[in-house]
Formats: C-alpha cells, sequence, structure tokens
C-alpha cells in the first residue's frame, strides 16, 4: 500500500494500524514531516512494516522500484481529482485500486476524471458519498482501478501535472 502526500501519516498510519499484516510506503515531499511520522511509526511499534520515502510523488511513480507495485493507493487533501489520479494510477499493480477522497462532487466532476483516466489507461467507478459524523458533511470515495499498465508518460515530470492538470480542469 502507499499513502501519497502523507504529511502528518494519515491516512496512512491508521492503515497501519488497522491492518497489522499490510506493508506500507508513505511519500511526502518534505523532510520534516516524514520525521515526525518517522518517530511516530516507531513509537506506535510500525516501523518495521513502513517505508518511508522523501520524494515528490512523479519521482515516486516513475521509480521502477514503485511503478506498479502496489496493491493499494491512497492521497488525501494532496491536489485536485485530476492531478491524484496522475499521482496514484502510475503506482498501481494490475487489478489494484487507488481510492480518491474528494469533498463535494457532481456528475461533470466524474465525467471529468473518467476523460482523464482514459488517457492513463484507467477507470474510475461510481462515487460513493458518505455520511460524515455529527452532521460535519459529505465525502466521496471514487474507486481508481487500471485496465491496462499505465502509459510510461505519466506521470508527467515534477510539477507538470499541478501546473498543468490532465483535462485541462483543477477539479
Amino acid at each position: 500500500m502507499v499513502d501519497v502526500g502523507t504529511g502528518g501519516g494519515f491516512p496512512g498510519l491508521a492503515i497501519a494500524i488497522a491492518l497489522p499484516k499490510a506493508q506500507l510506503t508513505l511519500v511526502d515531499s518534505v523532510g520534516r514531516k516524514l520525521e515526525a511520522v518517522r518517530a511516530m511509526a516507531q513509537e506506535l511499534g510500525l516501523a518495521e512494516r513502513i517505508l518511508l520515502r522523501c520524494e515528490r510523488a512523479e519521482k515516486s511513480g516513475r521509480d521502477p522500484n514503485c511503478r506498479g507495485k502496489f496493491q493499494l493507493a491512497v492521497a488525501r487533501a494532496v491536489a485536485p481529482a485530476a492531478v491524484v489520479a496522475e499521482y496514484l494510477v502510475p503506482l498501481l499493480a494490475p487489478k489494484a485500486t487507488a481510492l480518491l477522497y474528494r469533498g463535494q462532487w457532481n456528475a461533470v466532476d466524474q465525467q471529468k476524471l473518467c476523460e482523464i483516466c482514459g488517457i492513463l489507461q484507467a477507470k474510475a467507478g461510481e462515487p460513493q458519498a458518505l455520511e460524515l459524523p455529527e452532521g460535519r458533511g459529505q465525502r466521496h470515495v471514487i474507486h481508481l482501478t487500471p485496465k491496462n499498465p499505465c502509459p510510461a508518460a505519466y506521470p508527467r515530470a515534477v510539477g507538470i501535472p499541478a501546473k498543468q492538470p490532465l483535462g485541462g480542469s483543477n477539479s
């Protein structure tokens, strides 16, 4: 499993706690954040199951040690959907899943994501609406699955996905 843009370790550390046999790779470009996550993982007894990568998501997606290697890829509060899809899909093994978490989501957003997934040789599932406790709003989870290996052109060079999202959108 891989958590891209792990920040303070969420959801990566929570997944490691919930799934005690899972091996996780946590990616973030900010070394200070990863040092804090390393300390938390050590304190929680998770350090042996967690690999930390201090680099941009685009670099992980091009690294042969990561590309096409993960059964589950997640990213929370990282970037617009088009950018996150470009970060996660190249990391997926065949028959794997990436999870996109979004707040507001509509049919136009879904159509754009489906078009972007077509470029990445993936499929976007129907969004699942989830109600947060105590009336704190609604979130959507969209499953992305590879149809074929992601084209070698993706992810594009560091910074390009965020500056020029696929589909010309910042959804």
